[in-house]
């Protein structure tokens, strides 16, 4: 087991059962023209943390350790998209499944649904379109993980509140051991990403533990 200082106390990681988790880093969240754009964020926030991301997948792939890419999207169709999800926020700009700068918004196969460059999988990675804010909704993600014995969860990725927070509350109620690496993911709403990070951690890490990549890497060497 190789120790990693964290909040709320250090966590003890497998490196034969953990895998990267890397958070929906998709064009439509990162760049101006996609769907985070087009509901009035400021995309420059997420973009403020590709270097990391980037940095911690290296990392990842140095040790030989499994990566799971995620993309939000949805059938062209849109039948995995529903009503409740699709027509939210009245006012509020180009919905799911409109055409944005980059295609249509959140739709499996558009440009603005593709994982940004600097965050690429490799062939081999684990990769999964999610219907989705969490990552086990409709999704085969905890039968790819057991498969490869797969115990403890490193979340990166965007946003803070939403997807990773979900996915995170997710992969703790089905057993595994999460950790959050605080300066790999980011939010529109810097008051989101803190009340997160206070949120898992508490209570004894109810939900999980946080850290950032400076001492993950110090552990891991």
């Amino acid at each position: 087991m190789i120790e990693v200082a964290a909040e709320p106390y250090p966590f003890k990681l497998d490196p034969e059962r953990t895998a990267l988790v890397v958070i929906d880093m998709q064009r439509d969240f990162v760049e101006h023209g996609g769907f985070g754009a087009a509901l009035g964020n400021d995309v420059t926030r997420l973009q403020a943390i590709i270097p990391a991301v980037a940095e911690i997948i290296a990392l990842f792939r140095a040790k030989g350790w499994p990566i799971l890419h995620t993309r939000e999207c949805h059938r062209p169709d849109l039948s995995d998209c529903p009503p409740s999800k699709r027509l939210r926020g009245e006012g509020a700009g180009l919905r799911i499944g409109d055409t944005g700068a980059m295609g249509r918004l959140l739709v499996r196969g558009e440009p603005g649904a593709a994982i940004i460059p600097e965050c690429a999988p490799l062939d081999g990675e684990m990769v999964v379109d999610k219907p989705g804010k969490g990552m086990f909704c409709n999704t085969d993600v905890e039968a790819m993980l057991h498969e490869r014995g797969i115990t403890h969860l490193v979340f990166t990725g965007v946003t803070t509140e939403v997807c990773v927070q979900t996915s995170m509350r997710e992969a703790n109620d089905r057993g595994f051991e999460c950790l959050l690496m605080t300066d790999c993911t980011e939010s529109y709403f810097a008051a989101y990403k803190a009340a997160v990070i206070s949120m898992v951690t508490a209570q004894g890490g109810i939900v999980g533990w946080a850290t950032d990549l400076a001492a993950l890497s110090s552990a891991v060497k």
